[in-house]
């Protein structure tokens, strides 16, 4: 396994927390109500709480990666993910709790941003997409993971079970915060911030020793051109305005899709259409299934065919796919399987589209000074708008149904496709100097 790979997978590991931190609570929440005898409002604040972090750092990920470094913030991330699950499993009453959960959040916020820069900034053009969205399989298969862990638990009849279930994050945790210890500081990050021009070059020339000495020139030639300070004033200049509506745009589709809606509501969804406990259930493990091959799917294929063309792909698959949920809905027809075949449709086009795509394309589009500010910009978009949209779905579905708010998400497919055809640009192959050229001309 060469260099590159093995970075990459230790980073990725920020992916597999992402998920897991994510979808773990989903064992331990009832239990939780009933120990601390939580009202409903404090329950749900309780559970939602990391969410809150997530936006937090989301939105001030990228000042860190940009002051002390990809690597040494993703060991921070590392730390916040550790101190979180603990305390999480020990906390003794129903505030600290909060606390311990919000930090988690932040930590997944935080990896959101500087996972996948780190990720493009120590690959080669032509595998930086593949390596990039290694990040989404993991925190896929963080997702899984967590379900199957808390089902495991749950067999073995432990007191405080649900105390477990969260503390076994801190494994993985301790394991990503070790493995850190073994990554180069980004050869782009270490030229823009302390010139050493001898660092950047060892970690260039193990990335590919055969263009090590143009990609050096390359990236020095692009710090010399443009010689602004990195600082958040900058970057909301004219200069960036076009990348800056690439990076908003893409992330506030990727929720508009209804994406969000569908992982944390499908035994809802499946249940309005007429499915029982247990045939829900089971098409809700099918979600996660879909969703984990055609990520792998997107993975083999974002480098050979491009950013572009999957989201091509996806969008005429989320259209389709939504449009008739919506229609099944509309005429009452949900009996049966139409409905989570549905579902499948709309979750491998997510996974092979915007899954695959959205951090990739976010982490290339952004100069080496500003990469970190634009990445918060997208990630913060994304979780703002996964925020809102998780919680007012329900509310929108008991009052004007489910087929109206499906035709409102493909109606918004509808106009991801037209962003793909008309602003979207391919990025495949390109030198993220090279991409910098193009965008800011």
């Amino acid at each position: 396994m060469n260099k590159v790979l093995q970075w990459a997978i230790i980073i990725s590991l920020g992916g597999f927390l992402f998920g897991f931190d994510t979808a773990v609570i989903s064992g331990a929440e009832q239990a939780i109500q009933q120990v601390w005898e939580l009202n409903d409002l404090k329950h749900g604040f309780a559970i939602a709480v990391a969410l809150y972090g997530t936006l937090v750092g989301a939105i001030f990920g990228g000042i860190p990666s940009d002051k002390i470094g990809r690597r040494n913030t993703l060991l921070w991330i590392a730390v916040l993910f550790l101190i979180s699950a603990i305390g999480s499993a020990l906390a003794p009453e129903v505030y600290s709790f909060i606390v311990f959960r919000f930090l988690g959040g932040i930590a997944v916020g935080a990896s959101s941003v500087t996972a996948p820069i780190y990720i493009s900034e120590i690959s080669q053009a032509k595998n930086r997409g593949k390596l990039v969205a290694s990040f989404q399989l993991n925190l896929v298969l963080g997702i899984l993971m967590a379900y199957v862990s808390n089902y495991i638990i749950s067999l073995l009849n432990l007191e405080s079970s649900w105390r477990w279930m969260l503390g076994v994050e801190a494994i993985p945790a301790l394991v990503f915060a070790i493995l850190i210890k073994k990554l180069p500081r980004s050869p782009r990050w270490v030229l823009a911030k302390h010139g050493a021009e001898e660092e950047a070059f060892n970690t260039l020339q193990t990335i590919n020793a055969e263009n090590c000495h143009e990609e050096l020139s390359a990236i020095k030639k692009s710090l010399k051109d443009d010689t602004e300070t990195a600082s958040a004033k900058s970057f909301f200049s004219k200069k960036y305005s076009f990348v800056m509506l690439l990076a908003f745009l893409f992330a506030f589709f990727n929720q508009l899709s209804g994406i969000n809606s569908v992982i944390y509501y499908a035994p809802r969804i499946f249940k309005d259409a007429g499915l029982g406990a247990e045939s829900s259930l089971f098409s809700t493990v099918g979600v996660g299934i879909v969703n984990l091959i055609f990520t792998l799917v997107g993975m083999y294929l974002i480098d050979r065919s491009g950013r572009k063309k999957l989201m091509y792909i996806g969008s005429v698959g989320y259209i389709v796919s939504l449009f008739f949920i919506g229609r099944a809905f509309d005429l009452e027809n949900t009996e049966g399987a139409i409905v989570p075949m549905l579902t499948f449709l709309f979750i491998a086009s997510h996974a092979i589209g915007q899954g695959a795509v959205i951090w990739v394309f976010i982490s290339e589009i952004f100069p080496n000074k500003v990469r970190a500010y634009g990445m918060s910009l997208g990630s913060s978009t994304h979780w703002v708008f996964a925020a809102l949209i998780t919680n007012f779905f329900p509310y929108f579905t008991e009052r004007v149904g489910p087929a109206v708010i499906f035709y409102f998400f493909a109606g918004m497919m509808v106009l991801q496709l037209l962003f793909v055809i008309f602003l979207m640009l391919e990025t495949k192959g390109k030198s993220l100097e090279e991409l910098s050229d193009n965008l800011l001309k």
